[in-house]
């Protein structure tokens, strides 16, 4: 059996950077990831899906969790994913068109079961349990967001507490855990991002035609590209829910440039980075920035690949996982 390779300071560094991150995230709960104030919104099973389109939009969210009065009891999490499968099952059933203001939320998992997608996110975890479980079931579940659910002393029923996000959680890691700084490593020298077989589009590409790359490759983003292969903007699941607010769904006939220009004012921007960028630097931006994801271009702004915070959750729960008992 041939020697292993003496471990480099970068590896090192590398190692230890993720294993600090780990024994951050499982001595953390949940509610530590909780500002001190906020607000929920939860939403009954029995409401028209109309209505609560109309109320994320108003209210600045794009996912709510779910609530059965009848059986009191937590019934998933309601995401842009879900309008956008009940628009592909529209596109499919033309003549359900005129049913769909009478449509209510516990409908959706007829529709997703109607045009085999994955269905409501029901995954949920005690606000107690350490972080790195709610991490690890959100790996496990390929959801961007988890549920806090407890459980009422008095009554014993199930009680929402919140909801945390793959975003909230990287930047309570970025601001707290000083050896992200130890990640310097580039990425073409990770196992870190998709860079094959990349879902891309063009501003006189149809909306409908992106939703169906959406949904038919469980994406939440597509690159939109210029003639010369240059990425020009990304094209997001949320923009979807821009163009329905008010149920006005004529404009799901828009091309993507159309589409993007009604983007609200305060939108953040995309993000981009090269394969020479490391995850230190990439923690700072999440630190300091709202981001969901990074495309990866090169020095001529062409497309390589895309980078996301499910990506990033499990290269740092996972990558090396089984040398942690190196760790000195």
């Amino acid at each position: 059996m041939p020697p292993s390779k003496p471990e480099t300071a970068i590896d090192r560094d590398q190692r230890i950077g993720l294993q600090r991150i780990r024994d951050f995230l499982k001595v953390r709960t949940s509610y530590d990831v909780l500002p001190l104030s906020f607000r929920l919104i939860i939403f009954d099973t029995s409401l028209l899906v109309k209505k609560s389109l109309t109320i994320l939009v108003q209210n600045g969210i794009i996912s709510a969790p779910l609530w059965d009065s009848k059986t009191s009891t937590f019934a998933g999490l309601l995401t842009t994913s879900d309008y956008i499968n009940l628009i592909q099952y529209y596109w499919q059933n033309p003549d359900a068109v005129n049913r769909i203001d009478q449509f209510k939320l516990n409908s959706l998992r007829d529709i997703e079961k109607a045009i085999g997608v994955s269905q409501l996110e029901t995954a949920s975890i005690h606000p107690l349990k350490p972080l790195y479980e709610a991490c690890r079931r959100m790996l496990e579940t390929r959801a961007r967001r988890i549920p806090l659910v407890d459980i009422d002393d008095e009554t014993g029923r199930a009680m929402v507490v919140s909801v945390v996000t793959q975003y909230r959680i990287l930047k309570f890691v970025a601001v707290n855990v000083h050896e992200t700084q130890l990640l310097r490593k580039p990425l073409r020298n990770l196992n870190l991002g998709t860079y094959t077989n990349l879902e891309t589009a063009k501003m006189e590409t149809p909306v409908f035609d992106v939703i169906h790359q959406l949904v038919n490759f469980n994406i939440s983003s597509v690159p939109i590209l210029n003639s010369d292969g240059v990425v020009t903007n990304v094209f997001e699941a949320v923009d979807v829910i821009t163009l329905i607010k008010g149920a006005n769904y004529d404009e799901l006939n828009l091309n993507v440039g159309e589409a993007l220009q009604k983007r609200p004012e305060d939108f953040p921007g995309i993000y981009t980075c090269s394969m020479d960028d490391r995850l230190d630097t990439i923690f700072d931006t999440i630190r300091k920035s709202r981001v969901h994801r990074l495309v990866v271009i090169n020095e001529e702004s062409k497309l390589e690949g895309v980078l996301t915070l499910s990506d990033i959750l499990e290269y740092i729960l996972l990558e090396g996982e089984g040398d942690d008992s190196k760790m000195g």
